[in-house]
């Protein structure tokens, strides 16, 4: 897919699901943003970049690492995202976490300006992983670190049929090659192109739990990366959507009528 068109893609996809996407998912990916914090190691003081932002659940939590003496700047392509993360810092009083609109691939911000860069669950989306830790590292003082977490493999996350359903129907253009950087050593290669060293790789197996069917197609299309497309279905598409989901994750349906979905990250860190 052209570049451009991804990015827009991306932009307008992320708007339509910023106001479901901390119900479906803030606790569902709270593992791989703790194995990311734990690996930053962000001390009182510093300067943190989170690139990929979205509603701020890392750089909020990176700003209580930081302290008052410290800034944290996020960054997402989604105004919708970024502007909720601003809400809620302010709400919570947190003034040294500042919220902008950027493209991962072209930060506007100066060389060496943080300590720390962060990028969780985001790079799956840019049409350039590579650019994008470049520009990560270029904002790394001497001595900075950068930690990104990404999906894993797809035959270990179980609800990725949602991407052959959803452009059976709609083409949503959200990414070809999603779970590209969790294959193998793929990110940690890719860290290591960009330029950083002592690269470190963790995996780690998670579920996603959900009490029942609305919450598990909730998250599914409305809070997550087809948001977009979904937007175009048309009720009839909607009910045969959901029935073909529900039934790709038959397998993980708990007796209670909740699920217990599979899935996999994979976090990596780099040093400058």
């Amino acid at each position: 897919m052209d570049a451009k068109l991804q990015r827009r893609v991306q932009r307008y996809g992320w708007d339509k699901a910023a106001g479901d996407y901390e119900r479906f998912w803030a606790a569902q990916l709270k593992p791989a943003q703790d194995l990311l914090l734990t690996l930053a190691d962000i001390q009182s003081g510093e300067r943190v970049l989170d690139v990929a932002c979205g509603t701020g659940l890392v750089s909020l939590r990176a700003a209580d690492a930081a302290g008052s003496q410290g800034h944290v700047l996020g960054t997402d392509i989604s105004e919708g995202m970024v502007q909720r993360a601003r809400d809620v810092a302010s709400h919570l009083g947190l003034h040294h976490a500042t919220f902008q609109r950027m493209d991962a691939e072209a930060l506007d911000i100066p060389d060496a300006g943080f300590n720390v860069a962060v990028c969780a669950l985001g790079l799956m989306y840019v049409p350039d992983p590579l650019r994008a830790l470049q520009e990560m590292r270029r904002a790394l003082a001497p001595g900075g670190r950068a930690v990104a977490a990404v999906w894993g493999a797809r035959k270990h996350c179980g609800w990725a049929e949602i991407f052959p359903i959803v452009e059976s129907r709609v083409q949503s253009d959200v990414c070809p090659m999603f779970f590209r950087l969790g294959t193998g050593d793929t990110l940690a290669a890719t860290f290591v192109e960009a330029g950083f060293t002592g690269v470190h790789e963790e995996r780690i197996s998670t579920v996603l739990e959900y009490e029942n069917g609305d919450q598990a197609i909730g998250a599914a299309f409305a809070g997550g990366p087809v948001a977009m497309a979904y937007s175009r279905f048309d009720e009839s598409m909607r009910i045969e959507a959901h029935a073909e989901y529900l039934e790709s994750i038959v397998s993980f349906r708990r007796s209670d009528g909740g699920y217990n979905v599979p899935g996999e990250f994979v976090v990596v860190r780099g040093d400058r």
